[in-house]
């Protein structure tokens, strides 16, 4: 079997997906799965086309962090080619989160572009040494296999200056300090599906919510982003799972000032410790929320809820107005609630959501009357990283 072998390598985590490649790249991948738990006692879980999955525990030879990335890539090639006798791998794809300014499209990852994606490192130094490490053990384990890198950033990159400038002296703005925006892979899916789905309103002012553990929306026009709520880490914007989204830097002041906190300390408040975690005292799991009849769990949800719905105006007015509201990621995909709760605050700006439909996840939520189209349009961040790397190797 000749496939596109997709990587998506974090910090605890590695998603992988396998898409045939025989005349055409399949939209179903063969097989998929990721390795949860790296740093701790790792374990891949792999699912078949047909549905099957299977879960077996990593051997790891270190509990050094970067060792185990290593030992889980090298468990899941030996996996893959004892469960596929014939497979080919034609070339890999990976989830790149900053591409900066350089990089506004995929790019074939050799040597040179490589050291260069090192220097964004500083930029998002929670994802972009485990997007990288990634890379360099397939080169490694799998030498000769051509590599692509897709950005989150790169969509983001037809935004107009003033959108990703902040107020800052010109000499730092000058060094790289801007509003670079994130999750661009599941918006650019989204943008390709939509005209299936709400027609010619997806030329339109568009505003799409990716919630997830991760969260951020993005304002569209004419498909192509021109505001976001995520800016130069992946911290800014609504609230999350574990992140704070955005916070006055007066607070962060405050608490070095008076409560001796350093970097590493804000760091681990900021993206671990804060979100629907840290409001709950729960979890940051919105299903266990939802599922919650804790005070505490209800103003966590409220709380998130209120967030999307306050930037959804902002974003409306970068938008230039409100044709069509989208959801997508897991949350969006599959909490009704939430969405309920931002359309019912949203009602100003024209949305009604049907209650029947949004109780299905149907693709379209919103009601005759309402002045918005409301869509639910699942995202697959994988298989757009597989058709960018097809095209961009031209396999095909």
């Amino acid at each position: 079997m000749k496939a596109i072998l997709i990587l998506n390598a974090g910090s605890s985590s590695l998603k992988f997906a396998l898409y045939p490649l025989n005349g055409e790249l399949a939209a179903v991948p063969a097989i998929s799965g990721q390795v949860e738990g790296i740093g701790a006692a790792p374990e891949l879980t792999t699912k078949m086309a047909d549905g099957r999955r299977a879960t077996e525990a990593v051997v790891t030879s270190s509990d050094q962090l970067e060792q185990q990335h290593r030992d889980s890539l090298t468990h899941l090639f030996r996996w893959l080619a004892a469960n596929n006798p014939d497979l080919d791998i034609a070339a890999a794809g990976h989830r790149v989160v900053h591409g900066g300014d350089r990089y506004s499209a995929p790019v074939e990852l050799t040597p040179d572009v490589l050291a260069e994606l090192e220097h964004f490192v500083p930029l998002a130094p929670l994802h972009q040494p485990h997007n990288l490490r990634a890379v360099h053990a397939i080169a490694e384990l799998m030498p000769g296999i051509r590599q692509v890198g897709c950005f989150d950033t790169a969509f983001h990159r037809t935004q107009p200056a003033l959108a990703q400038a902040f107020a800052l002296p010109r000499a730092i703005t000058a060094e790289g300090i801007k509003r670079y925006g994130f999750h661009g892979l599941s918006y650019d899916y989204v943008a390709r599906s939509l005209p299936d789905v709400v027609g010619e309103r997806a030329k339109g002012a568009v505003v799409v919510c990716h919630l997830g553990n991760g969260s951020s929306a993005c304002a569209m026009r004419d498909g192509k982003s021109v505001a976001s709520t995520m800016g130069f880490t992946a911290v800014e914007g609504l609230m999350m799972g574990t992140r704070t989204g955005s916070l006055d830097p007066g607070v962060m002041l405050y608490l070095m000032e008076q409560k001796g906190m350093d970097a590493k300390a804000l760091t681990k408040l900021l993206y671990k410790e804060s979100g629907l975690l840290g409001v709950s005292g729960i979890s940051h799991d919105m299903r266990t929320l939802l599922a919650s009849d804790a005070p505490e769990a209800r103003e966590a949800v409220d709380l998130y809820c209120y967030r999307i719905a306050r930037e959804l105006g902002s974003l409306a007015a970068a938008a230039g107005g409100l044709d069509a509201l989208v959801f997508t990621g897991g949350i969006g995909e599959h909490a009704a609630l939430v969405r309920a709760k931002v359309a019912e605050q949203s009602a100003w700006l024209g949305v009604r959501v049907d209650a029947a439909a949004n109780a299905k996840d149907a693709s379209r939520i919103d009601t005759a009357d309402s002045r918005v189209a409301v869509a639910v349009v699942p995202t697959n961040e994988e298989l757009m990283i597989a058709r960018y790397t097809v095209e961009k190797l031209q396999l095909l």
